[in-house]
């Protein structure tokens, strides 16, 4: 891959990422990346073997990953409700290329999370049960996209939801589905939308919630410029949102073009101070909300990756985290990931 421009993601520009180049902070601090993609789109391809080099160019101890649906690899027959399955089958295969040990320790995709249309109620759970067939033990939960805002221009055509869709009474009737199955949700949506995630917490208390991307900090289209006014809504929404003992929260996703930070347009890529400077409000803010045991760290590659190289990304973690005890450091680099989405530790 040379580059690549696709809806709403930031180019990933490979000349640019190679101008700067960090040795790693901490190298021997064992990670479990809490979320990532893989997937081959027209005009940009990210499989196994180019995460597998992010990471082995980084220097970072990623020791496992977990896997997060990216509408990739669906079948190609069979009844449309079902053809999502094909891409828990596409995970698991990666994973079980991991765990063979050929390719170095790391255990990529050792957690898996897909998506169903929980729209379909009830009768979504005939889809969770084959995803979890499909799985083996790596299946762990759902993903159904609600990101929606006024400002269509945040939205990625590939993903758009509907406003309102987490009050949706069918919505939550296959939400309902979930906890029976012992899986989880992740909830990718924008910050003004956080109440609606809240108040869906509160209706399901027994099912695990993970919020991705820090809540969706929006500071592109509608909302650039607002940086301060858009702080203060978000920070108030994720106290709030905190206080729903079932809901953890994934730190990162903060280098995508709707954040509106910037870092793409600099001359050379951005050094892990810069990350750490401009992220800290955001990272520092979830942790005093939700406490380490409540967090974890993610890469969100590839998408990050127009914003920053996978090295310079987790060296901007472990700077944020340098007066945190051990056992907090432990909890947000592993930890939290390994509790809540099961993924065994290795060595």
């Amino acid at each position: 891959m040379t580059g690549h421009q696709a809806p709403n993601y930031l180019p990933v520009r490979p000349d640019w990422l190679a101008l700067r180049r960090e040795e790693p902070l901490r190298p021997e601090l064992p990670i479990i990346d809490a979320h990532h993609h893989l997937w081959d789109r027209p005009g940009w391809r990210y499989l196994f073997e180019a995460y597998l080099a992010d990471i082995r160019e980084s220097g970072h101890a990623v020791r496992a990953s977990v896997y997060m649906q990216a509408q990739t690899m669906y079948r190609a027959d069979g009844p449309p409700s079902r053809k999502v399955v094909g891409e828990t089958e596409f995970a698991n295969g990666v994973a079980a290329m991991a765990a063979s040990g050929l390719y170095g320790p790391a255990r990529i995709c050792a957690g898996i999370v897909g998506y169903a249309d929980l729209r379909l109620g009830a009768a979504v759970a005939d889809v969770l049960e084959d995803h979890v067939r499909a799985g083996g033990d790596r299946f762990r939960g759902i993903r159904h996209l609600t990101t929606w805002d006024a400002d269509a221009s945040l939205m990625n055509p590939l993903s758009a939801g509907q406003p309102g869709l987490l009050a949706d009474t069918a919505f939550r009737a296959g939400f309902a589905c979930l906890a029976p199955l012992g899986l989880s949700y992740d909830a990718w949506l924008f910050h003004p939308q956080l109440p609606e995630l809240t108040d869906l917490a509160r209706a399901f208390p027994a099912t695990t919630i993970v919020l991705d991307h820090c809540g969706g900090v929006l500071g592109a289209g509608a909302y650039a410029g607002r940086r301060d006014a858009v702080f203060a809504h978000w920070s108030r929404a994720i106290r709030t949102l905190a206080e729903c003992a079932n809901v953890v929260v994934k730190l990162g996703g903060l280098g995508m073009r709707i954040n509106g930070f910037g870092f793409e347009a600099g001359a050379a890529p951005p050094s892990s101070e810069d990350l750490a400077r401009a992220w800290r409000p955001y990272i520092e803010t979830c942790i005093d909300a939700f406490g380490p045991g409540r967090c974890m760290f993610e890469s969100n590659f590839p998408v990050d990756k127009g914003s920053t190289s996978y090295g310079t990304l987790w060296n901007a973690f472990k700077r944020l985290t340098r007066q945190a005890g051990d056992d907090e450091v432990a909890a947000l680099f592993g930890g939290t990931a390994a509790r809540v989405y099961a993924v065994p530790t290795q060595p």
